[in-house]
Protein backbone atom coordinates (compact mmCIF):
# COMPACT_ATOMS: atom_id res chain seq x y z
CA UNK A 1 0.00 0.00 0.00
CA UNK A 2 1.54 3.48 -0.71
CA UNK A 3 0.29 5.09 2.06
CA UNK A 4 0.12 3.57 5.63
CA UNK A 5 -1.50 4.81 8.62
CA UNK A 6 1.65 5.99 10.10
CA UNK A 7 2.87 7.49 6.62
CA UNK A 8 -0.80 9.07 6.68
CA UNK A 9 -0.47 10.22 10.54
CA UNK A 10 3.28 11.94 9.59
CA UNK A 11 2.04 13.75 6.94
CA UNK A 12 -1.04 15.26 8.94
CA UNK A 13 1.45 16.10 12.02
CA UNK A 14 3.95 17.83 9.78
CA UNK A 15 1.67 19.77 7.60
CA UNK A 16 0.10 20.94 10.68
CA UNK A 17 3.76 21.29 12.70
CA UNK A 18 4.43 24.09 9.28
CA UNK A 19 1.39 25.89 9.78
CA UNK A 20 2.84 26.79 13.50
CA UNK A 21 5.32 29.35 14.94
CA UNK A 22 6.06 27.39 17.67
CA UNK A 23 6.67 24.00 19.19
CA UNK A 24 3.48 21.45 19.08
CA UNK A 25 3.20 18.77 21.58
CA UNK A 26 1.98 15.15 20.72
CA UNK A 27 -1.45 16.00 23.46
CA UNK A 28 -2.53 18.95 20.91
CA UNK A 29 -1.60 17.25 17.88
CA UNK A 30 -3.65 14.43 18.84
CA UNK A 31 -6.49 16.25 20.09
CA UNK A 32 -7.14 18.50 17.14
CA UNK A 33 -6.29 16.20 14.15
CA UNK A 34 -8.14 13.33 16.07
CA UNK A 35 -5.37 10.46 15.80
CA UNK A 36 -4.24 8.21 18.72
CA UNK A 37 -1.33 9.88 21.06
CA UNK A 38 0.29 6.76 21.76
CA UNK A 39 0.83 5.75 17.89
CA UNK A 40 1.22 9.10 16.86
CA UNK A 41 4.16 9.45 19.33
CA UNK A 42 5.78 6.93 17.85
CA UNK A 43 5.47 8.41 14.37
CA UNK A 44 6.78 11.58 15.48
CA UNK A 45 9.73 9.81 17.28
CA UNK A 46 11.05 8.02 14.19
CA UNK A 47 10.64 11.37 12.12
CA UNK A 48 12.75 13.02 15.01
CA UNK A 49 15.16 10.13 14.92
CA UNK A 50 15.80 10.38 10.85
CA UNK A 51 16.75 14.13 11.39
CA UNK A 52 13.40 15.48 10.06
CA UNK A 53 11.44 16.71 13.58
CA UNK A 54 13.43 18.46 16.60
CA UNK A 55 12.41 17.64 19.95
CA UNK A 56 12.12 20.83 22.68
CA UNK A 57 11.44 19.46 26.24
CA UNK A 58 9.90 21.43 29.01
CA UNK A 59 7.12 24.15 29.04
CA UNK A 60 6.54 25.32 25.58
CA UNK A 61 8.17 22.17 24.36
CA UNK A 62 6.80 19.73 21.74
CA UNK A 63 7.73 19.24 18.21
CA UNK A 64 9.46 21.43 15.44
CA UNK A 65 10.61 20.92 12.26
CA UNK A 66 14.23 20.24 12.14
CA UNK A 67 15.44 22.39 9.07
CA UNK A 68 13.43 24.26 6.61
CA UNK A 69 9.96 22.45 4.74
CA UNK A 70 11.38 22.77 1.13
CA UNK A 71 13.85 20.16 2.09
CA UNK A 72 12.10 18.03 2.85
CA UNK A 73 11.14 15.35 1.10
CA UNK A 74 7.81 13.33 1.07
CA UNK A 75 9.92 10.02 0.12
CA UNK A 76 12.23 10.98 2.99
CA UNK A 77 9.49 11.39 5.34
CA UNK A 78 7.84 7.86 4.16
CA UNK A 79 10.98 6.19 4.34
CA UNK A 80 11.57 7.55 7.98
CA UNK A 81 8.37 6.17 9.56
CA UNK A 82 7.65 2.83 7.22
CA UNK A 83 11.43 1.95 6.68
CA UNK A 84 10.95 2.08 2.30
CA UNK A 85 8.90 4.25 0.44
CA UNK A 86 5.48 3.83 -0.32
CA UNK A 87 5.16 0.53 -3.42
CA UNK A 88 1.60 0.89 -5.33
CA UNK A 89 2.06 -2.84 -5.03
CA UNK A 90 4.26 -5.38 -3.60
CA UNK A 91 5.78 -6.36 -6.66
CA UNK A 92 5.91 -3.01 -8.51
CA UNK A 93 9.77 -2.25 -7.26
CA UNK A 94 11.17 -5.52 -8.08
CA UNK A 95 9.52 -8.79 -9.69
CA UNK A 96 11.90 -10.56 -6.69
CA UNK A 97 8.24 -9.58 -4.73
CA UNK A 98 5.89 -11.66 -6.74
CA UNK A 99 3.33 -12.93 -4.44
CA UNK A 100 2.08 -14.82 -6.92
CA UNK A 101 5.05 -16.93 -7.80
CA UNK A 102 4.79 -16.34 -11.41
CA UNK A 103 7.04 -13.33 -12.07
CA UNK A 104 8.89 -15.21 -15.26
CA UNK A 105 4.86 -14.67 -16.65
CA UNK A 106 3.81 -11.84 -15.55
CA UNK A 107 2.56 -9.11 -17.70
CA UNK A 108 1.45 -6.69 -15.57
CA UNK A 109 4.97 -6.25 -13.92
CA UNK A 110 6.40 -3.82 -16.57
CA UNK A 111 3.15 -1.58 -16.53
CA UNK A 112 3.49 -1.75 -12.19
CA UNK A 113 6.96 -1.08 -12.62
CA UNK A 114 6.79 2.18 -15.08
CA UNK A 115 4.05 3.31 -12.45
CA UNK A 116 5.99 3.21 -9.35
CA UNK A 117 8.83 4.93 -10.79
CA UNK A 118 7.04 7.63 -11.74
CA UNK A 119 5.42 7.73 -8.31
CA UNK A 120 8.69 7.70 -6.48
CA UNK A 121 9.93 10.64 -8.79
CA UNK A 122 6.76 12.46 -7.59
CA UNK A 123 7.35 11.61 -3.46
CA UNK A 124 11.29 12.47 -4.07
CA UNK A 125 10.69 15.74 -5.68
CA UNK A 126 7.90 16.89 -3.74
CA UNK A 127 8.75 18.85 -0.47
CA UNK A 128 6.67 19.44 2.63
CA UNK A 129 6.23 22.92 1.56
CA UNK A 130 5.03 21.79 -1.54
CA UNK A 131 1.96 20.37 -0.18
CA UNK A 132 1.02 22.76 2.81
CA UNK A 133 0.92 25.73 0.03
CA UNK A 134 -1.63 23.95 -1.70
Amino acid sequence: MLLTKASEYALMALITICKHEKAVDVLTLSDNLKLSRSFLAKVLQSLAKAGILASKKGSGGGFVLARPSETIMIGELLRAVDNHCGAVFTCSSTLTKCPSGKSSICAVWPFLNRLQNKIDAVLETTSLADITQD
